[in-house]
């Protein structure tokens, strides 16, 4: 009996021996699962795109993320509450986050009827209405046209047809096509067009002044041709650089043109840099003043000014017929490049246009242009609201890359420059239709457009 007591004395004790044990490694385990799970973090997204087990998607901010995702259960243009681990970093081509959660969620719309994820308070957020409604009213094929500024054909009959075809947001301009024409031939070219568009038209043109002027390079239109900022500034400072551009927005706007790809902010301080004789040849913070003259000056003046090139061209070579790379420091052109962009953005810029350089410290994989990461820089270090608009995707720099344009828009682009617009405007319409592209994509672009055009005016003059 003896022996028996012990032995259930002795089972019991080693039953309750291995229930505290359990009980300690139960405790253990969750003690090591608690912080991982207290340290998620949540983001509202859209998606943008889906290729490879790879999630393109687009935050409240602008920001555009890609997360590593197999098996996505959602489709593009849909909105998602992801759950994630680690911190974000925009500068990624790729997070590292590891994806705990995600689920498919309903965004609401505001009292006005607009999707509350296309609000940003932005620099044509009174206008938001105005194009909202009018985007309700456009076919897919309007709405992708609009994101597409092409340079203008070699003939009227052909600018006519293709536009009637294809729903362009503007066109942009060369000194082929002003040459030898006066003033009103140039209006009446300009007239054709905008009378044969559904959309009131963009109309472009780099008139920098120096080595770069399409439109005072004809005698028929201007006395003399535009003098370069360098020769401005080193004549008369930026007192003169400010008379100027008012002259120059009087020329462009009594022709019939609205929007100048100028001013070069780029800082090129070496004599042998290719854009040195495009720049203003000063110091940062000169650039930066000069930035903020020209937009400044150009406001009331009926034409939109542009920055250029993002994130600063500096000292690199031609990306006209090839490749360019840009070995700088983040550091450096983080307080060297960027103050001209900044200064101008604050004065009311409306227009950034990106190079397509490859800008290494940002990212290796891609020319600016084509680049997420520099996006995200401009929209959210710069705070920048406006259009951010392509260099020409027909440039040497970029025109071998397979499937540009769609690399373009998904990269953040809203404004495609192009010459070959009939095949770009094809990819864009294949890339919806594979999944590529998220037709929702296309309307966030056409509206930020649209709204762009009702704050300078254009849509009240010929709704349609």
């Amino acid at each position: 009996m003896k022996f028996n007591f012990d032995k259930k004395i002795v089972i019991c004790f080693v039953s309750v021996f291995l229930l505290v044990i359990c009980s300690v490694i139960s405790l253990v385990s969750f003690s090591k699962e608690k912080p991982i799970l207290k340290n998620t973090k949540k983001i509202t997204v859209t998606v943008l795109g889906v290729e490879d087990g790879k999630v393109t998607v687009q935050d409240k901010d602008k920001i555009i993320y890609t997360f590593s995702l197999n098996n996505l259960k959602a489709d593009i243009g849909d909105s998602l509450l992801i759950e994630y681990t680690g911190i974000l970093d925009k500068n990624r081509s790729i997070q590292t986050n590891k994806v705990i959660n995600y689920s498919v969620i309903t965004v609401s719309n505001d009292e006005d009827g607009i999707p509350t994820d296309y609000q940003d308070k932005g620099i044509f957020s009174n206008y938001y209405i105005l194009a909202y409604d009018k985007l309700q009213k456009m076919s897919l094929d309007e709405k992708i046209g609009q994101l597409f500024l092409v340079r203008y054909p070699d003939n009227e009959q052909t600018a006519v047809s293709d536009l009637i075809k294809y729903n362009f947001g503007g066109f942009v301009f060369f000194a082929r096509d002003f040459k030898d024409k006066n003033a009103d031939k140039v209006k009446n070219m300009i007239k054709t067009v905008q009378k044969n568009a559904n959309i009131p038209l963009l109309t472009a043109v780099d008139e920098e002044g120096g080595t770069v002027v399409r439109v005072s390079s004809n005698p028929l239109l201007a006395s003399e041709k535009f003098k370069s900022s360098q020769e401005l500034y080193n004549s008369g400072g930026l007192d003169l650089i400010k008379d100027d551009t008012i002259k120059k927005s009087k020329l462009l706007n009594e022709l019939g043109l609205n929007l100048n790809l100028a001013p070069v902010v780029d800082v090129a301080t070496s004599s042998s840099a290719y854009m040195y004789n495009r720049s203003l040849g000063q110091s940062t913070s000169v650039t930066s003043d000069f930035a903020k003259t020209v937009i400044d000056a150009s406001k009331g003046g009926g034409v939109s000014y542009t920055l250029k090139h993002f994130p600063g061209y500096g000292n690199n070579s031609d990306t006209h017929t090839t490749g360019s790379v840009d070995n700088r420091s983040f550091d450096d052109i983080l307080k060297n490049d960027l103050p001209p962009f900044k200064s101008g953005i604050e004065a009311g810029a409306e227009a950034v246009l990106v190079s397509h350089n490859t800008v290494n410290s940002i990212d290796p994989d891609n020319p600016a242009s084509l680049s997420k990461s520099v996006h995200n820089l401009l929209r959210n270090e710069l705070s920048f609201t406006g259009v951010i608009i392509t260099d020409d995707l027909a440039m040497g720099a970029v025109s071998s890359i397979d499937n540009a344009v769609v690399k373009a828009i998904l990269a953040g682009n809203d404004l495609i420059i192009t010459t070959d617009y009939k095949s770009d405007i094809s990819s864009v319409k294949n890339a919806i239709e594979n999944g590529s592209i998220s037709e929702n994509l296309i309307d966030r672009i056409a509206f930020k457009i649209l709204s762009w055009k009702y704050y300078k005016g254009l849509m009240f003059d010929h709704q349609k």
